[in-house]
């Protein structure tokens, strides 16, 4: 932010609801009369305004816009551009204003003298009817005449010359995709643009010899008649789109061309080689050369910052701020020399001049009095009560005055679903399982939002459903709990505590003496839970998974358990191994739905090829006037569309098995999270970072970076990191295995290799950390 503001001399408001742009305004003698110069403006909505601003006096601040404009008129269609030039065969000025498909040549005439001023009026001399979208255009003294001519760019690619009243010729440019800025040097009588290519062309001499537009309407299609192929004089690859390109000719010897990319300033000599180049550290709106000396040039640049910026070349002279972002930049004279017009996007006109009176800020004076403790005791009590009462009730929202639009937003981790996830009054909704397996978080957040008289607000909480809600409390069977293939034990430091007592939804199904329960979830799987003599507890499932949410609750209704009982010292632990070789099943069940889904869409996207080649050929023969036999085409189309069909719903349904697997792996990720914290005694940080590295996506992205390639690349950056073996096995680390993957994998060997070494660096003492120094 500069210290300096552009200093206000004159400025105004341009209607309201209309746009501009940086074609909308130009400066210069439009009357011809000898007051100097003016400033035009033309809208989109069809508004020509013609100001001839001067020093409003201080009693007459708010009428200063309205005595200086001269003429307001609308022309029915939008303006895209205005500009001043000899366009009749005399030395005075006419006005050139381009509709999107007329182009309209004005002067503007005095007629007559009222109270207040002179009045003025537009009289058209003649106007040319567009066959095609204009988007901007450029004037000069083409081919070295006197007088100026006019050539329009159109949407479509077509430069269309027009010298007068007249119609000259149109040339295609070649390549073509969207319209770039246009310019005319009359150093070299050539024409500059910047094409999609996002290169800088020059055209001189084929424009004369290429092939008339109108004999060949697509630009690519082959030569039929005589002429040449339009071709660029020089090209200058810049790398990026161009806002505007500016041929100055402040001198004879001044032979320079300027460019304003997106993020550099060019300038070229009129061979195209770079006299130099600005690298800019803003988003650049407009620019203006205006003044040569010494051989330097001299330019104004404003940017989306709201600053308004004076360079030499490269080097930066000034800097002041406006109160908006311009769009279009001119230097005028009036009764103050050299005054700086811009316009911004909404119709803010200012006339304005580099002060050196900076604007400080002063510190409003506080009323210094004595504090009232007692007063301010009191505050604090109640305010205190006020976020107690808060925490209690959560999302409960009170309001002194009515509210509007209240709208609560419910969501929840799938495969669970609500009843109703959106209400408009009264929030009464019920969650259930909607889907063939358990979830992987029992955890959902509320968003609730309304709007006040005089602002919307937005309010968020998170709610944890009971377990109760995906499963069923059964009696515990010593076959099943014999027969169960995964089982993972947990030891504490205290006495075990009675399973009934800290589930009391199992209470009635548990056996006589509370040291084991069974959970069947409504899927189908089951978990059952002992408790040692000693202070161990086992989990065992058919399903490795399906032991996160039960293991999950276990460890927290413990810990909840000896807090009530004041236990302060207690402590849970895993002592292994590591069931990494269960997880690993996980991981390639979902990775190999991943390449059978790439495999369907590999297949659909051919035989849909298929299909719609076989079309084309029917419809060719159908089209045929004499009849031709169809060779079994109609018969490989029903085959075609029987196999699209099949594949279509085997991709559906793999689609729904991968959704299921992704949220199976997610439950053993957490599994495998919550085994890794308790056997190295991970603090809640370090465990956070863990479920973060192994968890990077909630949702799985199969057509995008999916699961595999975002936790390898994260548990590579652990590695690399905070838990390398030394400062040159951060160098070296992985370095065989080349960087992270980008890509769907060929398989998941490497992934899994890195997290066994991940579980081995944090067994040999490695630590979680995000610090710079870790």
């Amino acid at each position: 932010m500069s210290l300096f503001k552009a200093r206000d001399w004159w400025s105004a408001a341009l209607g309201e609801g209309e746009e501009f742009d940086q074609g909308c305004m130009c400066v210069g003698n439009v009357d011809n009369s000898a007051m100097g110069h003016k400033v035009v403006v033309g809208s989109y909505m069809g508004m020509l305004r013609i100001f001839s601003p001067h020093a409003a006096k201080a009693n007459e601040a708010g009428q200063g816009a309205a005595e200086a404009q001269l003429l307001e008129v609308h022309l029915q269609n939008a303006i895209i551009q205005v500009e001043l030039g000899k366009f009749v065969c005399s030395d005075l000025l006419h006005l050139a204003v381009l509709h999107p498909r007329k182009l309209s040549v004005y002067s503007v005439l005095t007629a007559g003298n009222v109270e207040h001023g002179d009045q003025y009026q537009i009289k058209l001399v003649y106007e040319h009817n567009l066959q095609r979208t204009a988007c901007n255009m450029t004037y000069g003294t083409f081919g070295g005449v006197t007088h100026h001519s006019l050539c329009i760019q159109s949407m479509d690619g077509m430069l269309m010359f027009f010298e007068q009243d007249s119609y000259s010729f149109g040339r295609f440019l070649p390549g073509f995709l969207l319209p770039g800025p246009l310019a005319y040097n009359s150093r070299t009588d050539s024409f500059l643009t910047v094409s999609s290519a996002r290169q800088l062309e020059s055209y001189y001499e084929t424009l004369a010899v290429a092939t008339e537009a109108e004999s060949r309407q697509d630009p690519d299609q082959p030569l039929k008649t005589g002429g040449k192929r339009l071709t660029p004089d020089w090209i200058l690859v810049l790398g990026e789109q161009a806002l505007d390109i500016s041929v100055p000719s402040f001198s004879h010897s001044s032979s320079s061309i300027f460019v304003l990319g997106d993020r550099n300033l060019y300038c070229l000599r009129d061979n195209g080689q770079i006299y130099f180049m600005k690298k800019l550290e803003f988003n650049p709106s407009c620019f203006l050369p205006y003044t040569s000396t010494d051989g330097t040039t001299n330019l104004l640049l404003g940017n989306h910052t709201n600053m308004l910026l004076v360079y030499q070349d490269v080097t930066l002279k000034w800097a002041a701020q406006l109160a908006f972002v311009p769009v279009a930049l001119r230097v005028a004279n009036f009764d103050l020399k050299g005054a700086v017009v811009s316009l911004s996007w909404d119709g803010h006109l200012l006339c304005s001049y580099m002060g050196t009176d900076p604007s400080f800020f002063s510190t409003p004076k506080v009323d210094a009095r004595e504090v009232d403790y007692e007063q301010a005791d009191a505050e604090l009590k109640r305010l205190h009560k006020f976020i107690r009462e808060a925490s209690r009730t959560q999302v409960t929202v009170k309001a002194s005055s009515a509210l509007a639009s209240s709208k609560l937003t419910v969501g929840v981790q799938p495969p669970l679903a609500v009843t109703q996830d959106q209400f408009v009054f009264e929030p009464l909704f019920s969650a259930f399982l909607n889907g063939r397996y358990p979830p992987a978080d029992l955890n959902g957040d509320i968003t609730l939002s309304y709007s006040s008289p005089t602002v919307p607000h937005v309010i968020q909480c998170q709610f944890k459903l009971p377990l109760a809600l995906v499963c069923t409390a059964t009696s515990p069977s010593k076959s099943s709990s014999s027969s169960s293939i995964f089982k993972i034990t947990v030891d504490t430091n205290q006495p075990p505590v009675d399973l009934a007592a800290i589930f009391p939804i199992a209470a009635q199904s548990a056996d006589n003496e509370g040291n084991s329960l069974a959970f069947r979830f409504l899927p189908g799987g089951l978990v059952t839970v002992l408790a040692s003599k000693t202070s161990r507890y086992r989990i065992q499932s058919d399903a490795f998974e399906d032991m996160w949410l039960v293991a999950n609750e276990l460890v927290h209704r413990v810990d909840v358990h000896f807090a009530k009982q004041g236990v302060d010292d207690f402590k849970k632990s895993f002592s292994g191994p590591l069931p990494l070789k269960d997880y690993f099943l996980s991981v390639d069940h979902h990775f190999q739905l991943r390449v059978s889904a790439q495999k369907y869409q590999d297949l659909l996207s051919e035989r849909a090829a298929q299909f719609r080649a076989i079309q084309r050929r029917l419809l060719t023969r159908f089209k045929d006037k004499t009849p031709a036999p169809l060779q079994n085409l109609d018969t490989l189309l029903d085959a075609t569309y029987t196999q699209v069909m099949s594949l279509a719903e085997a991709a559906e349904e793999n689609a729904c098995q991968l959704e299921e697997a992704f949220v199976r792996l997610r439950s053993s990720t957490q599994l495998l999270v919550l085994l890794l914290s308790l056997w190295q005694g991970l603090t809640p940080e370090q465990t956070n970072i863990l479920e973060a590295t192994m968890l990077p996506l909630l949702h799985d992205t199969p057509q995008l970076q999916g699961w595999e390639e975002s936790c390898d690349a994260a548990v590579s950056h652990l590695l690399r990191t905070c838990l390398s073996r030394s400062p040159k096995d951060q160098a070296t680390t992985l370095a065989q295995a080349g960087g992270p993957m980008l890509g769907l994998p060929r398989d998941t060997a490497r992934l899994k290799k890195h997290i066994t070494l991940l579980c081995e660096r944090l067994a040999k003492g490695g630590r979680l950390s995000l610090a710079s120094e870790a």
